[in-house]
Formats: C-alpha cells, sequence, structure tokens
C-alpha cells in the first residue's frame, strides 16, 4: 500500500515524459534527492504545469509507493520568477541546480544544501551582488557542505595559522612560507585568503552580504576553476554557457 507524504524541496531538474508528463527531481528536506512523476503536468489545463517547473520551491505532496514517487499536488512559496525571466542570470542558476543534483544524495540529510541553495538563489535575484561572485561564494560553500572543501585555516606542513600565504592543489589546502616548496603552490594575499576564510565559516544568513575588489573576484575564480578542475571530473553543461555571459 503506498501513502501520500508532504516534503519540502525544490524542483531540481525536469524532463518531459510521453506526450504530457513530467519527470522531476527535488531536492527535499526529509528525503533528500528524490524522482517523481508528475502525471499531466504538460497539459495546459494541469494545475501541476507551473508547480512543476525547475527553482520551484515549496511543499511537495507525493504519493509514495516502494521507490517511487507520483506528485499529487504542490504548493508553490517562491518560483523565483525575476531570475527565471533574466536570460543571463537564470544560467547561473541553472549551473547551481546542476551542481547540487550532481551532489544531493537519495535518503539523505540534505538540509543544509537546500538551505544553501535557496539563499543563493535569493541572492542571484537581488542587484545588490555580482553574480560571478555568487557563484564562486556558493561553489566553495557547496564544498563545504558536503565536506570536500580545502584548508585555508592553518599550514598543511606545520600547523601553524600565521603567515599563511601559499595555497597548494595537490595538497588541498594552505601553506606558510617557510612550507611551501611544491611546484603549484601559488600566492594568496591577504585579501583573497580572508575571503575564502570567510565564506567558509560565516553563518549561511551572513553569506551573501559583502563584496569584493575585481582584483580579489578574479583571484576567487582562478583559485575555484583550477581547484575544480581537479577534483571534480564531472562537466556540468552549464558551465559552458557561463563562459560564453562571463567572455
Amino acid at each position: 500500500m503506498g501513502l501520500n507524504i508532504v516534503l519540502t524541496g525544490m524542483i531540481l531538474n525536469v524532463m518531459p515524459i510521453g506526450e504530457y508528463d513530467k519527470r522531476i527531481t527535488i531536492l527535499t528536506k526529509e528525503r533528500g534527492k528524490i524522482t517523481a512523476f508528475a502525471r499531466g503536468a504538460r497539459r495546459p489545463t494541469s494545475q501541476l504545469l507551473a508547480a512543476s517547473n525547475p527553482f520551484s520551491f515549496g511543499e511537495f505532496e507525493v504519493y509514495e509507493r516502494r521507490n517511487t514517487y507520483n506528485l499529487v499536488k504542490a504548493t508553490i512559496k517562491n518560483h523565483f520568477r525575476a531570475l527565471v525571466l533574466d536570460p543571463g542570470t537564470v544560467c547561473y542558476g541553472f549551473y547551481f541546480l546542476e551542481m547540487a543534483d550532481y551532489y544531493a544524495q537519495e535518503n539523505s540529510d540534505e538540509k543544509e544544501l537546500l538551505k544553501l541553495l535557496y539563499q543563493t538563489l535569493r541572492a542571484l535575484e537581488s542587484t545588490a551582488f555580482d553574480n560571478r561572485l555568487v557563484r564562486r561564494i556558493f561553489e566553495l560553500r557547496l564544498l563545504y557542505v558536503e565536506g570536500e572543501y580545502p584548508n585555508f585555516f592553518s599550514c598543511l606542513g606545520c600547523g601553524k595559522k600565521e603567515d599563511l600565504q601559499w595555497f597548494s592543489i595537490r595538497q588541498r589546502g594552505i601553506l606558510c612560507s617557510e612550507c611551501a616548496h611544491e611546484a603549484d603552490a601559488y600566492y594568496l594575499d591577504e585579501s583573497t585568503l580572508y575571503t575564502l576564510q570567510y565564506i567558509l565559516s560565516a553563518e549561511l544568513g551572513k553569506l551573501y552580504t559583502f563584496a569584493v575588489s575585481d582584483e580579489v573576484l578574479q583571484k576567487l575564480e582562478r583559485l575555484l576553476d583550477r581547484y575544480l578542475s581537479v577534483y571534480i571530473s564531472h562537466k556540468f553543461n552549464s558551465v559552458e554557457i557561463l563562459k560564453t555571459i562571463a567572455g
């Protein structure tokens, strides 16, 4: 016997199935990432038409049977319409959804990832923030949520917390001047290092409350591009579009 359950989450991905149905991926607070079928959701008269699109955040009532879910109804609290209506901004949004889809797991605790994704999309909607900076904050904080982040707080060689100036891709963290003898280690100025430390340590509600100089932003971009290229083998489709926008 199946039963109806209500899950809080956000739609990450949508795929058309048949003539009128959709298969949707939802990042939920209670069940992690799930896949659900929205029967008839592509019909113009369907109550699920607007509620089964990417970025939709709210409560989803699903019929659960064994390992399958069918979407029964949804109460959407935020469609992120301002984001969706801007062609440039929405590309960043799809990248964030794609990364969340890549990392999220079924039947796991993904509350922190869901909170991070929601706060990031809110920042993306705001004109107060540079989308390039929002992207780099999200990438690094996502690594933190998933336990794959580099160490920027103490030297990986000797453990001291002063004179931290060199970042090693291979060792996944920061080194002091005395321990930085690797060819791949490159210099990090104080402002860039402080920004990286803040992104990893700030409360989520205060994560998107600062700006940086273009020089620091460029250094963040170079560092994270190199780091992600080494430690994430997956190719995100939306990255190529973002390169076109940035270029």
